[in-house]
């Protein structure tokens, strides 16, 4: 299994995110889950991949021409490709990638997550979204998300959709239970 893992290009404030995206990269490392990332060395993605990598994992990584010619690209990963822009990032990591996880960052992860997501809803993808939801840092999405439900502008369908999880163990279970709510579009 190969998970597309959207986090901070920025470790967070508080240790707790630090540990626990070496938990989870170690965890992955250790029980043959890929990670495909972004394909920086820094922040929560590099902490992610570093610890992938010496639990024995594989690691693939998407970086646009001009974030690796900032230096931010990862030196020592399985793969890295490097690509012309972020349309292509998120295409590739998508292709890559069984599934997509959003660990804590900032307003690209949501965006990231937010198109996996919305693929998803549309059919695009049959692949499962969730929310390594790390002291409870997504809840306020969630609140939000309901509030759209409750407004009448989202179904609780695509709500469900996506997976909520705070263990390494928690994730591979629920993306391996994973349904999509419906047959894709055509």
């Amino acid at each position: 299994m190969k998970v597309a893992v959207y986090c901070g290009s920025r470790p967070g404030n508080s240790s707790v995110f630090v540990d626990k995206a070496r938990e989870l990269g170690t965890w992955f490392g250790s029980h043959g889950i890929d990670v495909v990332f972004g394909g920086g060395h820094v922040g929560l993605m590099g902490i992610v991949a570093d610890a992938t990598l010496a639990a024995g994992g594989r690691v693939y990584g998407v970086i646009p021409e001009s974030l690796r010619d900032r230096e931010l690209a990862h030196d020592r990963l399985t793969e890295l490709h490097v690509v012309r822009d972020m349309h292509q990032r998120k295409a590739r990591m998508a292709e890559l990638a069984d599934g997509f996880l959003a660990l804590p960052g900032g307003i690209g992860t949501l965006e990231e997550l937010f198109e996996a997501w919305t693929w998803g809803q549309l059919g695009f993808h049959q692949k499962p979204c969730g929310l390594y939801n790390i002291n409870g840092f997504y809840d306020p999405l969630l609140a939000m998300v309901q509030t759209m439900q409750e407004n009448g502008f989202l179904n609780q369908e695509y709500i469900d959709m996506i997976i909520r999880a705070e263990t390494p163990e928690a994730v591979v279970e629920a993306f391996g239970n994973y349904r999509p709510p419906h047959e894709k579009w055509t």
